[in-house]
């Protein structure tokens, strides 16, 4: 069974990049035809989807937020990356990881347990 699993600073300031990690296990991020996701979650506000990358890795991103935002993977340790640049306390969230066979993840789909960020001013 795939499990996911978000790791990155708790804390970060404004006009930083953050940085997570999603690290997967039983299962490969190559296989086909799977999407790596990023969602986030701000307190009181739904789920926002942030963008993806694919098993050949290719890269999907919200237009709201691309300007920002970088996907990546590492093969070899099985990870893949997101980076948010600029972040302001707006970005202040749950950070989720999740895989799922379209671009965005559903309730159905494997989701990482989430990490909260908070970016102070």
């Amino acid at each position: 069974q795939v499990q996911l699993q978000e790791s990155g600073p708790g804390l970060v300031k404004s006009s930083q990049t953050l940085s997570l990690t999603c690290t997967v296990s039983g299962g490969s991020i190559t296989t086909n035809y799977y999407y790596w996701i990023w969602m986030r979650e701000p307190l009181g506000k739904g789920l926002e989807w942030m963008g993806a990358i694919d098993y050949s890795g290719d890269t999907y991103y919200n237009p709201s937020l691309k300007s920002r935002t970088a996907i990546s993977r590492d093969t070899s340790k099985n990870q893949f990356t997101l980076q948010l640049s600029s972040v302001t306390p707006e970005d202040t969230a749950i950070y989720y990881c999740a895989r799922a066979q379209t671009k965005i993840a559903g309730a159905d789909d494997y989701w990482g347990p989430g990490t909260q960020v908070t970016v102070s001013s």
